[in-house]
């Protein structure tokens, strides 16, 4: 009788629990300045003094952390020109969630007030 073709394992997703890409990317861009970078990228690409600058209350460390984790999942790439930028990839997420992000903001200057 013919061996039957096993299902293929589920890879576990790294950083994970559930081990869903989604949960992933959700968790990603829930970190704090995930989509105020993605956000400051959409024009042009920056420079790290020039990202710092725009985040001004984020910490430099903090900031390399999570643009090292965008550059990890594949949507932010170095450019020649030795700044930061959005890929492909990148695009359309912050494409995607630039209406959470306005919302975000709206509601955080009301917090405020």
């Amino acid at each position: 009788m013919p061996k039957q073709p096993s299902s293929p394992k589920r890879r576990r997703v790294r950083g994970s629990r559930s081990g869903r890409p989604i949960m992933v990317l959700l968790d990603l861009l829930g970190r704090r300045w995930s989509l105020r970078i993605l956000w400051e990228l959409h024009a042009q690409s920056l420079t790290s003094r020039a990202l710092r600058a725009a985040c001004d209350e984020a910490s430099p460390t903090v900031l390399q952390a999570r643009l090292s984790e965008l550059r990890e999942a594949g949507f932010v790439e170095l450019d020649p020109a030795g700044g930061y930028g959005l890929t492909a990839l990148g695009r359309e997420l912050e494409e995607t969630f630039l209406p959470l992000h306005r919302f975000a903001e709206r509601w955080s200057k009301r917090q405020a007030s």
